[in-house]
């Protein structure tokens, strides 16, 4: 998604589904586009399992990302002070944020911004059992 659009947005769902479910509402979602239709829903980040969500959006990343939206570091060593953590580790942390779209870098001069485009993150875990994974979410 470009970034001037992500900027208007506010919410990043994020869900567990089978790759079926996954291709399914991507195929609906262009068909739509296609016949000329709008597709108003929300950006979404979709894992194949629960434990893949878990192991990406672990307590510390996600306390990565908060502290990225509250304090807007203007680089990633800041970004690494701001948390008190070592800039190598959390360089790999928002590189991969950054390839699964949650975050997006601005450059600076020599510096990159992480910026964290959304304020509320949504986390929709199906209980029915669908995906194979899920099976592991536990009351």
């Amino acid at each position: 998604m470009e970034r001037e659009r992500l900027r208007t947005e506010s919410t990043l769902v994020v869900t567990v589904e089978s790759p079926e479910e996954f291709r399914d509402e991507v195929s609906e979602g262009i068909a739509a586009l296609e016949r000329g239709e709008s597709t108003d829903s929300p950006p979404t980040l979709s894992f194949t399992s629960y434990d893949d969500l878990m192991a990406t959006l672990t307590p510390r990343v996600l306390d990565l990302v908060e502290a990225i939206r509250r304090e807007e570091p203007s680089s990633i060593n800041e970004t690494a002070r701001t948390v008190d953590r070592d800039v190598k580790n959390v360089h790999e942390e928002l590189s991969q944020l950054a390839r699964l779209g949650v975050i997006f870098f601005e450059e600076e001069g020599r510096s990159k911004r992480p910026v964290v485009w959304f304020d509320e993150l949504v986390i929709n875990l199906p209980l029915d059992g669908g995906t194979s994974d899920t099976a592991t979410v536990a009351p």
